[in-house]
């Protein structure tokens, strides 16, 4: 299944995308995509109404924005360099165990909606990122059984600043923030949309000008590692994100390196996860 969730900024409802590409309303299912749905079944209740119901459902209209594909989760969990040439772009060793930081959940947004330069930003830096949904409650996960606590997959602009995460001391967390940092979707994939989630291209365009082309076949290390890695250190609960990590090509990579400025337009995507857009535009923090 194709999850999405659709309408204004924090009056999102729930709904599905069809195999023919039709989008349809899911509130008639009773709740939206939290973590009691994700850690209560509701996957397979969802499935089970849509056999059942979803050719009644409302059709949404063309047009309507799209919000992220789950509500908010309890936390973003980030890997930082997990692509190996993505390592070497930024002068620094492929890491032996994972690096974890986190991304508040504020950041996060619609896949296309507007990416604001928070007040005293100026190096506005991109990172396309495969984003892990986790399906159930993870402790102490063995690698081996680690894909079944997961519940999908989805699309993520790890947006970053890199004067906050670089240049004013701290952990990385105070530059990967900000409002709007976190574009998420279109949709949320259920693994079984997926044929092979460690051979999927992705992609991101500044301006027309592609910046980012690999292969998650390049992760350094795979979903699996790190479910287990990460639970070994905290408890992910149901809905909880784990971003697994940019390929090169991000502006600081560039010599010299290349921000985004206000007006500039960000394409991405990931083969089976769909694609995004989102505007640069000035304004400090914004209310989502």
């Amino acid at each position: 299944m194709k999850l999405i969730r659709f309408g204004r900024p924090s009056e999102e409802r729930p709904g599905l995308i069809l195999p023919d590409g039709r989008r349809i309303d899911a509130s008639g299912f009773g709740t939206d995509y939290d973590e009691v749905f994700f850690g209560s079944g509701g996957l397979e209740r969802l499935a089970r109404w849509l056999a059942r119901d979803g050719g009644t459902a409302p059709v949404v209209p063309d047009g309507v924005r799209l919000g992220p594909p789950l509500c908010r989760p309890s936390k973003i969990v980030c890997i930082g360099l997990n692509y190996r040439d993505h390592a070497r772009e930024t002068g620094q060793e492929v890491p032996k165990e994972p690096v974890i930081f986190f991304k508040a959940t504020s950041a996060i947004c619609g896949p296309n909606d507007d990416v604001v330069i928070p007040k005293g930003g100026s190096k506005l830096d991109w990172e396309v990122e495969l984003a892990v949904v986790m399906g159930r409650r993870a402790v102490y996960v063995d690698r081996d059984e680690a894909l079944g606590y997961v519940a999908g997959y989805l699309l993520h602009n790890d947006y970053s600043e890199r004067a906050f995460q670089l240049e004013r001391g701290g952990q990385w967390v105070k530059g990967k923030s900000c409002d709007t940092f976190a574009p998420l979707g279109p949709f949320l994939a259920t693994p079984d949309e997926l044929r092979d989630v460690h051979d999927l291209q992705l992609w991101l365009k500044v301006n027309g000008e592609t910046k980012q082309c690999s292969s998650t076949r390049e992760l350094v290390f795979d979903v699996p590692t790190l479910v287990s890695y990460i639970s070994q250190f905290m408890t992910l609960l149901p809905g909880d994100i784990i971003s697994t990590g940019t390929p090169p090509g991000v502006g600081l990579g560039h010599r010299p390196p290349r921000y985004l400025a206000a007006g500039d337009e960000v394409d991405l995507g990931i083969d089976g996860l769909g694609s995004a857009r989102q505007r640069v535009r000035a304004g400090g923090f914004t209310a989502m």
